[in-house]
């Protein structure tokens, strides 16, 4: 921390506290401190390795919000949680083996669609709805994979779980954002395990970073949960259109590069 100036550093702190913010209600933290890691001059890797740091204290303690209000039984979705374990540990693991670049490619449409979806369909409230899949398919399929999802990449996690529970476990809003929390703490504790393994973590920054984001989550699970689908609904939408956005930014972006912009 020492090779970073202090106003970088506030920065840092401000960027954890907001992404804690926002991912305990809709997700998408990693869209506010991947970018503000970059600008600090940390390097890719050490970014990412560090991010899953400060990224365990979010999603830890919006967990522990949401449970302590009775959202969520800590218990009974742990065999969900510990399969978003592995799948985030193999994602970080096999992260050399996908390229980035196509990732970029397919993220922003997949964020539009899930935009588009939260935006317009009818009906989604807090209420919970038709389950179109069991808890145990759910488990065995769609977490694992999203955590694998979460270890190779990241940003978007959050919204993609609540996309699968609202359409496919049949939660309302507010149930499926604190069920999405403990499975995403799951997939970030095995990315983390990996990126420790090699070396890839700034533990001062992702601590002090940490802290500020456990902060962030309580107040935003506290608002989540005292207003419901009325906030997280639009909140989800912005979110997934402004990391759209920040993707299609990027001049390397595959999709820019076959409309030749």
């Amino acid at each position: 921390m020492s090779d970073i100036a202090p106003h970088l550093l506030v920065l840092l702190a401000a960027a954890g506290f907001f992404a804690g913010f926002v991912d305990a209600i809709a997700g998408g933290g990693g869209l506010i401190t991947v970018p503000a890691m970059l600008i600090a001059g940390i390097p890719p890797l050490q970014t990412l390795g560090t991010n899953k740091v400060q990224s365990v204290f979010g999603a830890a303690s919006a967990t522990i919000a949401y449970a302590r209000k009775g959202h969520v039984n800590l218990q009974q979705q742990l065999p969900m949680a510990l399969m978003a374990v592995v799948g985030g540990a193999l994602g970080a693991a096999l992260a050399t083996i996908v390229p980035g670049s196509v990732l970029r490619g397919i993220m922003p449409v997949l964020l539009i669609a899930i935009a588009l979806y939260f935006a317009f369909k009818p009906n989604l409230d807090d209420v919970d709805k038709h389950r179109r899949m069991t808890p145990f398919v759910f488990g065995l399929t769609l977490v694992p994979a999203i955590g694998f999802y979460d270890g190779v990449f990241g940003p978007g996690t959050g919204s993609f779980l609540m996309l699968a529970f609202v359409s496919l476990a049949g939660f309302g809003m507010l149930k499926a954002t604190a069920h999405t929390k403990m499975l995403n703490l799951g997939s970030n504790i095995g990315a983390l395990v990996v990126f420790i393994s090699f070396g890839a973590t700034l533990w001062k920054i992702g601590l002090m970073m940490g802290v500020c984001q456990f902060l962030g989550a309580q107040l935003g699970s506290r608002l989540a949960m005292r207003t419901g689908a009325r906030l997280i609904k639009p909140l989800l939408v912005i979110v997934c259109i402004a990391f759209t956005i920040k993707l299609l930014a990027d001049p390397t972006n595959p999709i820019r590069v076959w409309l030749g912009i």
